[in-house]
């Protein structure tokens, strides 16, 4: 999976407190599982729940939230171009510490399409398709 590493690339260049205090940024997987098609090729899609925490964080919301919508205009799209997957797409809670800091915990619903096909001697190619561009699950 591509996709957790990149969003975690994304908010780190966009909050430099957390680059120099990385350990303030935790991306995981909740509730993922593969879909897969059925056709003669082992080709499917990763659905899955991506988790972002920012911890004790103590500037403007609004810039994680900034860089998250910047990223899924990139890497996932449909969370804000898909009327259904704007309403739930991307769902945040946040914890107030005290009046200068937040815990915030951030979840996008994501996917990765993965192209297996296999050649004449029967190596295989793996191929991940950029959701930006093209959605294919076959």
């Amino acid at each position: 999976m591509i996709k957790p590493a990149s969003l975690r690339a994304a908010l780190v260049a966009a909050i430099p407190s957390l680059a120099t205090d990385p350990e303030r940024l935790t991306v995981f997987i909740d509730a993922g599982h593969v879909a897969a098609t059925g056709t003669r090729t082992p080709s499917f899609e990763y659905r899955y729940t991506a988790h972002a925490m920012v911890l004790d964080f103590a500037g403007e919301a609004d810039h994680v939230f900034i860089a998250i919508v910047e990223w899924a205009r990139a890497n996932q799209p449909d969370l804000v171009t898909n009327a259904d997957q704007r309403e739930s797409g991307i769902t945040f809670e946040a914890d107030i510490l005290n009046n200068q800091t937040v815990d915030l915990s951030i979840k996008l619903q994501l996917t990765e399409s993965v192209v297996v096909s296999t050649d004449a001697s029967g190596k295989r190619t793996i191929r991940h398709v950029d959701d930006a561009a093209d959605h294919w699950l076959g």
